[in-house]
C-alpha cells in the first residue's frame, strides 16, 4: 500500500499506475465511466482506499478509491466525501462494493 500526502498526490500516482478513468456514481446505483457509458456497481470491486482526515477543516475530508471492473479492462479513481459532507449516495454505494469483500 502507498502513502500519500494529499488527494492531489493520490490521485496522480494511481493514473500513472493504471487507473486512468474518472469514475463516479450515477443513479445511485451505477459507476459512471463516461457520460454514457453506466456500469452496475456490483461490476466492479475496489483496489485501494486512501482516506484523508482533514487536520483544520472537516471539509478536507476525502475519500480516495481506486477500483477495476471485474474483467479488469476498466481501471479507475472514485473520490468522496466522507462524514459531515458525504451525499450519502455515492458512500453507500461503496459500501455495497466493499461488502463484496474483493
Amino acid at each position: 500500500m502507498f502513502t500519500y500526502e494529499t488527494v492531489v498526490e493520490a490521485i496522480d500516482d494511481l493514473k500513472k499506475r493504471g487507473f486512468e478513468k474518472d469514475l463516479n456514481c450515477a443513479f445511485d446505483i451505477n459507476i459512471c465511466v463516461k457520460v454514457s457509458d453506466y456500469l452496475q456497481s456490483e461490476n466492479f470491486h475496489i483496489v485501494e482506499t486512501y482516506r484523508f482526515e482533514g487536520q483544520t477543516n472537516p471539509s478536507d475530508e476525502d475519500v480516495v478509491y481506486a477500483m477495476s471492473s471485474e474483467d479488469g479492462k476498466i481501471k479507475g479513481v472514485f473520490t468522496g466525501a466522507f462524514g459531515l459532507y458525504d451525499d450519502g449516495h455515492s458512500i453507500e454505494v461503496m459500501r455495497t462494493i466493499e461488502a463484496k469483500g474483493h
